[in-house]
């Protein structure tokens, strides 16, 4: 995320956020920027990205890639699904409305307002819960499928905690599907034009990006890994990796999200989906 990007300037003030800080963070400060963050947020983002989501639809990525169209879930009719960081939660009524039992939970108040907002006016109610993904409030074994749509994975500092819960709320050979921003765009600024396509950074500095107030707290935090990070956590944390899918950007789709552009996303993937099995 770029700082000087004036979509998220509402939050910015907000939280008074006076640029980016080259720092290391605690997992105790992710966790209070981040729901600081989305809570600002909340607002500005479901006006800037809503219709583009909908109500009760589950958009993988910018890219376009539809649940409804890829399966990558399977057949979700009958079981226990979790979403992981749902935000305004279109993809869990989506899940409703194909029949699945799904719990959503969040750690923004501000984005769950929203969901229950949505939930009323759609008349499609999946159970929302305000809680931290590195510890879920769900006993064991409680789930078929979890996944999440860029949600909460990129803003832990240490993934490995929340996959293991993952882990152990899902049933033997349970799905585990999430996507999140491709880690080779770290290499490159914040920018959908053509200064989005010059290297700035080494993909192996696993540096946060880091904003901070006038204090030097952090108010936005968003952690990078490499993708044998990610293989790494994934096999010790018990899953099985069974596809790396990398969207690539449709020739029909013009809209620019952040630094999500037609540009861009014809040179290198933007997204990263993850689909794995729990092993035992």
């Amino acid at each position: 995320m770029d700082s000087t990007d004036t979509r998220y300037t509402g939050a910015q003030t907000t939280l008074g956020t006076v640029g980016p800080a080259r720092r290391n963070v605690s997992p105790g400060e992710s966790v209070a920027a981040n729901i600081a963050w989305w809570d600002a947020d909340a607002d500005d983002y479901i006006a800037e990205h809503g219709d583009f989501l909908g109500a009760a639809d589950f958009l993988w990525c910018p890219e376009g890639l539809r649940e409804r169209d890829v399966q990558l879930l399977g057949d979700v009719a009958g079981r226990d699904v979790v979403e992981i960081g749902c935000g305004s939660a279109p993809c869990a009524r989506w899940l409703t409305g194909q029949g699945a039992r799904v719990a959503a939970l969040d750690l923004s108040a501000g984005m769950l307002r929203h969901a229950k907002r949505a939930n009323d006016v759609t008349g499609i109610t999946p159970l929302l819960i305000r809680a931290n993904a590195e510890r879920l409030p769900f006993a064991g074994a409680s789930f078929d499928i979890a996944c999440s749509a860029f949600g909460a994975v990129p803003f832990v500092a240490d993934v490995r905690p929340v996959f293991r819960e993952v882990a152990r709320v899902l049933r033997p050979q349970g799905r585990w599907v999430f996507a999140v921003t491709h880690p080779i765009r770290w290499i490159f600024p914040d920018d959908p034009g053509p200064a989005g396509l010059t290297v700035i950074n080494s993909y192996f500095d696993r540096s946060p990006y880091v904003e901070v107030d006038g204090e030097g707290r952090p108010t936005y935090v968003e952690h990078h890994r490499t993708l044998g990070d990610y293989v790494r956590a994934l096999t010790g944390s018990g899953f099985v990796i069974e596809d790396l899918i990398e969207p690539e950007w449709p020739e029909e789709q013009t809209r620019e999200w952040g630094q999500w552009s037609p540009l861009r996303g014809e040179l290198f993937p933007g997204t990263a989906i993850f689909c794995c099995r729990r092993a035992t």
